[in-house]
């Protein structure tokens, strides 16, 4: 009776896993009739993609890429289940014939299953290049390929073959769920003032519905391009009672602060993962929202007019999770510097999740899947640390290449877990060769910010997790008395190589002023010092003669992950 409760535990924890696997969240069908399905995520950080190819056969499947479509210089593997065992190999196509067998083995197989008339085969391998018969997996649109058989005895799949061109790196699903529709909240008529840098807000409210509601896709509706940088929906508490608009942050909309939805320029629609949606309506609750809409009006047009803002997708057909955005990273004041004529100029901030339970009668883990990084015109890297038990675990995100032209909520490439008293340190890195003064943290384009803005499931009513530097301690370090001293000693520094990295040495040494807020400005506040951040190297390119050692340690592990789930 034990082994049958066990049985039936393992199967029930299996189920639930296969309906939400983490580790692959991308799910295409690659035919018409729906025969053919591929799953698979990725890790930019690590270098690796995962994919899982189902297709509705007892016989073989094959899987790849090509150049332009056809099997002429195509990237293939082939694999099944036949009456002596599975069968998987990495293959390359020289014309139309049988792909020949490549010389060195470039994909891992993790598992190859066949019941029910359907074949899953599941497989590994470097996003890079691993010899000149792998074609390289890019961050545009690549033509994948797929054939299949109805026997084990690999010969010509006639008409069960097919192309879809996807871009598996930057992917964005476009779903569309029952009982859709869709609302806009934006800025009306709005004159844009002539001055360099304007925050406007508006406080309003979304429509009401009579029962929750789950927000699967949000899309910027802009009207000046040239003029609007960055666009975030804050929700507002429950003590904001009334619609109004302000220049940001000169009045009480700053007690609107718990972030909804973010959108910077270059960037376009984001549509959430099929087990999360933000929700709204029913026992959310009746909130006003707060529209932020950042002007950059560098040369100063008067009287342009602008209706900005988002427009979100929403179905009833709920979701199994809702989800939500925290911002972390370093607090947005100007209370810290960044030097002139620096080459790499690095700042930080301190997420320290071990502070959540203080404002939150029930936190828990976070499940990462998305995230936004911003810093402004000096900003060249964004890199997003995790730390568990003193140690770097991860990059949880990075982009080594940051464009202030181009920003957009990316996919992660899989759902990363945050547990409670993990950190996480957002590193921004900076060039100002060409400034000859003083960068100060501030909302203007010409100050700076260094944010990471995390999409994560299941909600919690959590706001920010940030960090500053104890300004108390930076003065005295440097040999300042006292805050005016400290200002002088800022604008009046020689700044060369050697004070610009003493400087940057002493703030990563003093301590940090750790922030952690709720959705009702309920705030914990700590001191804490910043972890060394690593960058973490990607893998080496894959084998597959591990394969058959693999398959048993990858069986036990995930077991013992779904155990750990249940």
């Amino acid at each position: 009776m034990v082994t049958l409760s066990l049985v039936l535990l393992l199967l029930s924890v299996q189920w639930s896993w296969a309906q939400e696997d983490p580790l692959l969240p991308f799910s295409e069908h690659l035919d018409l009739e729906h025969k053919v399905q591929l799953k698979w995520g990725f890790d930019e950080i690590q270098g690796s993609i995962l994919f899982e190819l189902t297709v509705n056969t007892s016989g073989w499947v094959s899987f790849g890429f090509s150049p332009k479509g056809g099997m002429t210089g195509a990237d293939i593997v082939i694999g099944g289940v036949g009456p002596k065992g599975s069968y998987f190999t990495d293959r390359h196509a020289v014309g139309n014939s049988i792909p020949v067998v490549d010389q060195q083995q470039n994909y891992k197989l993790l598992s190859l299953t066949e019941s029910d008339g359907k074949t899953v085969m599941k497989f590994q391998r470097s996003i890079g290049s691993c010899d000149d018969n792998d074609l390289p997996i890019t961050n545009l649109p690549m033509k994948l390929i797929y054939a299949y058989g109805q026997t084990d005895d690999i010969t010509y799949h006639s008409t069960r073959r097919g192309t879809k061109e996807l871009n598996l790196l930057k992917y964005m699903p476009r779903v569309n769920p029952p009982n859709t529709n869709f609302f806009d909240l934006t800025m009306v008529n709005f004159t844009v003032p002539a001055t360099q840098t304007h925050y406007h807000c508006k406080i309003m409210k979304a429509p009401t519905f009579d029962r929750k509601q789950h927000i699967y896709r949000i899309e910027p509706f802009i009207t000046n391009f040239d003029l609007v940088h960055h666009l975030l929906l804050y929700r507002c508490p429950v003590s904001m009672t009334e619609a109004f608009e302000t220049e940001c942050y000169t009045g009480n909309d700053g007690e609107c602060m718990q972030t909804v939805a973010v959108w910077g320029v270059g960037g376009g629609a984001f549509e959430f993962p099929e087990v999360a949606g933000l929700p709204i309506g029913g026992n959310v609750g009746d909130f006003f929202y707060r529209l932020e809409v950042h002007y950059n009006n560098p040369n100063k047009s008067a009287g342009r007019v602008d209706n900005s803002g988002l427009r979100f997708y929403y179905t009833s057909e709920l979701r199994q999770h809702d989800a939500a955005v925290l911002m972390t990273g370093l607090a947005v004041a100007p209370g810290y510097a960044i030097p002139p004529k620096a080459k790499s100029f690095l700042t930080y901030g301190l997420c320290d999740t071990a502070y959540i339970p203080t404002v939150l009668e029930t936190p828990h883990d976070l499940q990462v899947f998305s995230v936004m990084l911003h810093t402004h015109l000096a900003g060249r890297k964004v890199r997003v640390g995790h730390f568990r038990g003193g140690k770097q675990i991860d990059l949880l995100a990075a982009d080594e290449n940051y464009d202030f032209e181009y920003q957009e909520v990316t996919n992660l490439g899989k759902t990363k877990t945050v547990k409670l008293g993990d950190k996480l340190l957002v590193e921004c890195t900076y060039n100002t060769e060409i400034r000859s003064t003083l960068t100060w943290g501030g909302l203007s384009t010409s100050e700076e910010m260094c944010l990471a803005f995390l999409f994560y499931y299941p909600a919690m009513n959590l706001s920010t997790c940030i960090s500053f530097p104890n300004v108390t301690s930076l003065g005295p370090a440097m040999g300042a008395t006292d805050a005016a001293t400290w200002l002088n000693m800022m604008f009046t520094k020689t700044w060369n190589d050697t004070s610009i990295n003493q400087y940057q040495q002493t703030l990563r040494r003093i301590d940090q002023h750790v922030i952690v807020v709720n959705s009702f400005n309920n705030g914990s506040y700590n001191k804490g010092t910043l972890p060394d951040l690593s960058v973490i190297p990607s893998a080496p390119c894959m084998s597959n003669s591990a394969t058959k050692s693999l398959a048993l340690p990858s069986l036990l592990l995930c077991l013992a992950v779904q155990w750990a789930s249940f």
